[in-house]
């Protein structure tokens, strides 16, 4: 079995955990456009190094993309 180190949202509330898991869902599937997400969870998923801005449009890095597989 293979050591994954801690999950990369486990340090927050479950019901936040589960939203910004949504939120990032939404930014991979590029539905931002039509579905704004809040400035403070744009924050966090930043200082978490999950995504970052790119032309003001938000994009998962590779360690988000791997987030969204953490099992």
């Amino acid at each position: 079995m293979t050591d994954r180190g801690d999950p990369p949202l486990g340090g927050l509330s479950i019901d936040k955990a589960i939203h910004l898991r949504w939120v990032m869902r939404d930014i991979k599937a590029k539905r931002t456009k039509f579905m704004q997400a809040s400035p403070d969870d744009l924050r966090t998923l930043i200082e978490l190094g999950l995504i970052e801005m790119r032309a003001e449009v938000p994009v998962l890095t590779n360690e988000g993309d791997r987030a969204l597989d953490w099992n």
